[in-house]
């Protein structure tokens, strides 16, 4: 089953509360919540990954 990743988004000027990351086997195990950005204010630094 492909990865997913919940994150949530820090800046308090943004309206997105968490949303989640689907991606495919392709994608580098190394991959991780700073190759990111918001979807929805664009900030990278923001963001943080959700540990379940």
């Amino acid at each position: 089953m492909p990865k997913t990743m919940e994150a949530v988004c820090t800046d308090d000027d943004c309206t997105l509360d968490m949303f989640e990351l689907h991606y495919t086997y392709d994608m580098p195990d190394e991959t991780g919540i700073d190759d990111f950005s918001c979807p929805y204010c664009g900030g990278t630094d923001c963001l943080n990954e959700v540990e379940l």
